[in-house]
């Protein structure tokens, strides 16, 4: 089954382009959650005037997603865990903690966009990657310390 894309699907493809799918992926997951369209000959024909409108989106997104990746390389989120004598931690640091502490700053980004190779699980600081939309990615400050 051919479909439009209104919405950039990882490993899929990208806003406006036309891709096959089978049918039981377009229709219990690409349609309902509006992230694509059915490649009718209506829908071909108006296709050209959907990428119109697609780009301009993609553009202003990608505009706000620079000025959210300026404003991350200024944040540091600072967290405290409880930890054993080598500072190794009593637990570890996901991306669902990540995504929390940053939304406590006024920033609401995914945990799946977070780039957390594997959970912080010693006390010190490092810098986490954010790959926010249309390759727009942001680095921010990860300070871990030992509870008191």
């Amino acid at each position: 089954m051919q479909i439009i894309l209104q919405e950039d699907v990882e490993k899929l493809g990208t806003r406006g382009e036309v891709v096959e799918v089978a049918p039981g992926y377009a229709r219990n997951y690409l349609l309902p959650h509006k992230l694509g369209i059915e490649a009718s000959p209506a829908n071909l024909k108006r296709l050209e005037k959907i990428r119109v409108t697609l780009a301009k989106r993609t553009a202003t997104e990608k505009d706000a997603a620079h000025q959210q990746a300026a404003l991350l390389s200024q944040v540091a989120v600072k967290l405290t865990r409880k930890a054993g004598e080598n500072d190794q931690l009593f637990g570890s640091v996901t991306s669902a903690d990540l995504a929390d502490a940053l939304q406590k700053q006024g920033f609401e980004i995914d945990k799946r966009r977070i780039e957390l190779d594997e959970p912080i699980k010693i006390i010190g600081e490092r810098n986490v990657a954010v790959k926010l939309v249309h390759g727009v990615t942001a680095e921010f400050k990860v300070v871990v310390e030992k509870e008191v």
